[in-house]
């Protein structure tokens, strides 16, 4: 396969991209949520890169390894998962996998019992951001494995 070029020489046009992330981390969804909408849409796009980064991060922050490790098949293991949280992450599968026929009726009520309006406007911007970051990162084949998380503050 020939070789990729980085796009980390790009960072400037990325800038934007860093920059806005950096705000939808403050917008007020649980952050621990946060890291399982993340990390399921990673999953879904096949990014290695991302999947490394959250569930590193998801760790930093106390996720379990049975949580992370049983995200794919979540419908099946409800117990361990809240309503909340397995409504966002029905909503990052209908999102990210937006599909002809868009988000349906059923996950749209069920997300909507679970978020407030302004919750599920920053949640679906939330998924869009991951999105694109699994598109960059998979089509300039980043290499995973190297990410480390942020020290957390004293």
């Amino acid at each position: 396969m020939s070789k990729r070029l980085s796009f980390v020489k790009y960072h400037q046009a990325l800038k934007p991209l860093y920059d806005f992330n950096q705000a939808m981390h403050q917008c007020g969804l649980e952050r621990p949520l946060v890291e399982l909408v993340l990390m399921r849409a990673s999953q879904i796009n096949g990014c290695a890169y991302c999947m490394d980064m959250h569930s590193k991060d998801a760790r930093a922050e106390g996720e379990t390894e049975q949580r992370l490790y049983m995200l794919p098949g979540w419908r099946e293991a409800g117990s361990i998962y809240s309503e909340r949280e397995c409504a966002a992450l029905a909503w990052t599968e209908a999102v990210t996998r937006l599909g002809e026929h868009g988000v349906s009726d059923e996950v749209y009520a069920r997300a909507l019992a679970s978020f407030s309006e302004e919750e599920l406007v920053n949640l679906t911007i939330i998924i869009g951001m991951i999105n694109i970051w699994n598109r960059i990162n998979v089509s300039f084949q980043t290499p995973a494995g190297s990410y480390k998380p942020a020290a957390k503050a004293a």
